[in-house]
């Protein structure tokens, strides 16, 4: 748990103590996951759930009790964060607000032989940006970087970058309404 919280100062430039730190909501989700999955490994799979709804209702933060979950987990802000049942998660892993480590639907799940992984595997000290969507059983290798917005269905191999389009600016009176992207200058 010291470990976590030291975690917590290390990677939030907002947090400036212990004290702060321990009320982080992704601690509480940490927390209570490490306790549901170990209820969930003794197949006790109905109280594993109902400790994942209380860290889910507390934190705003969803990890399935199956979850596998590695040292140092951050999860920057957290909320609408969803780690699926056989997602795997290396050490020092960072997600950012609204990632979604996801299946790529029931249909495909009822397909696959039990067992079988269904959620992403994320190597050690990767990072993933906000509101970015990781769907089946792809493998994020180490260090990997994947930034915001971004939506991956394929593996991506470790050290690597992987962005989203940059969005574009639509101006009325344009062709299609649409123009190149642009940079903003600030002028004094």
């Amino acid at each position: 748990m010291r470990e976590d919280v030291a975690v917590v100062v290390e990677r939030d430039p907002s947090v400036h103590g212990v004290g702060e730190a321990l009320l982080a909501p992704h601690l509480l989700a940490v927390w209570l996951h490490r306790f549901s999955h170990a209820v969930h490994l003794a197949g006790y799979r109905v109280p594993a759930r109902l400790v994942f709804l209380l860290g889910r209702r507390l934190s705003g933060i969803e990890i399935h009790p199956g979850a596998r979950i590695g040292r140092r987990l951050f999860i920057d802000h957290g909320l609408g964060t969803v780690i699926g049942e056989t997602a795997v998660l290396g050490d020092d892993v960072t997600l950012y607000h609204q990632v979604t480590l996801g299946a790529l639907g029931w249909r495909r799940d009822r397909e696959r032989p039990p067992g079988q992984r269904r959620h992403p595997r994320l190597g050690s000290g990767v990072v993933i940006g906000a509101n970015s969507v990781i769907l089946g059983p792809v493998e994020i290798g180490d260090n990997a970087r994947i930034g915001a917005r971004t939506l991956v269905v394929d593996d991506v191999p470790a050290h690597a970058v992987v962005l989203a389009e940059p969005s574009r600016t639509v101006r009325p009176g344009t062709p299609n309404g649409i123009t190149e992207p642009t940079s903003l200058r600030v002028e004094s």
